[in-house]
């Protein structure tokens, strides 16, 4: 079965277009070291909870919007291989500087998961 990375992360409104164009640049690297599909969502739908919520799950705040993220592999051994290359990968160098990055990712969530169906 398929294995999938997931990420939810606040940004800034203003900050939408630098996060697209790092969004794209990224799932390009991925795509080519093996990733099959690289998606990126922002929040259209999403409303702040009583107690739990994808903006409250980031600390949302003023001005920002929720994008929803997800990359699909193979496996979670090949997740594992592509991983290794990307983050060896000299053209996101400046995209993984925390500074540079157009969010808080200390806010950013993320996680690993086992595919559980599929249709």
């Amino acid at each position: 079965m398929s294995y999938v990375d997931g990420f939810i992360v606040p940004v800034p409104k203003k900050k939408l277009p630098a996060y697209r164009s790092m969004a794209r640049k990224a799932s390009k690297v991925w795509r080519e070291h093996g990733a099959l599909e690289f998606r990126e969502s922002v929040a259209d739908d999403v409303k702040m909870g009583r107690w739990t919520s994808f903006p409250r799950s980031v600390k949302l705040k003023r001005g920002e919007t929720v994008v929803f993220s997800y990359i699909v592999y193979r496996s979670r051994k090949d997740r594992d291989r592509v991983l290794a290359k990307v983050m060896k990968d000299k053209r996101l160098a400046k995209m993984m500087n925390p500074k540079a990055m157009p969010f808080d990712a200390r806010r950013m969530i993320y996680g690993g998961f086992k595919t559980l169906v599929k249709a």
